[in-house]
């Protein structure tokens, strides 16, 4: 059951992901800005054919590669040999799953990215509803791990 749980928060976050990028493509124009914040944050249409920060331009399929590994280490992981991570852990791999996902399917149907958040108080590459799951779902998951000190107690035989 806690596996249907994780599938659908992926799926609502491919979903939003997917629907800020719609909404992007149609109503803003390639490099164009509308202010929501003046001097905070705007929505500008970038097309990104790299990783985070533009790195690894063209390599499309380098990343569908990875992204099957993951997806197989994923499942391997939760079927086949369960790690112990809490459900709190779970959540943010899903998270970033569902980030990484929503990524995915531009990279497949488009050859590139549709990034449009964009930080005005602050030089910062421009990105999107993806990209904001992956980076919360992978801090929260590190500073879990660094918070708990199970994780990193050795086993005393």
């Amino acid at each position: 059951m806690q596996f249907l749980f994780l599938s659908l928060f992926a799926a609502v976050i491919v979903a939003a992901d997917q629907f800020t990028k719609y909404l992007t493509v149609t109503n803003i124009p390639l490099h164009g800005q509308v202010e929501v914040l003046p001097g905070v944050v705007s929505f500008t249409y970038v097309k990104n054919t790299g990783a985070a920060f533009s790195a690894m331009q063209g390599m499309r399929w380098v990343f569908v590669g990875i992204f099957i590994l993951l997806t197989v280490a994923v499942l391997w992981e939760y079927f086949k040999k369960p790690l112990p991570f809490s459900r709190f852990d779970r959540f943010c791999i899903a998270a970033v799953y569902g980030g990484g996902l929503g990524n995915m399917i531009d990279r497949v149907r488009l050859g590139y990215v549709v990034d449009m958040i964009k930080t005005d108080f602050i030089n910062f590459p421009v990105f999107n509803v993806a990209d904001c799951f992956i980076t919360c779902g992978c801090i929260l998951l590190v500073a879990r791990m660094l918070l708990n000190k199970k994780f990193w107690k050795e086993e005393k035989a």
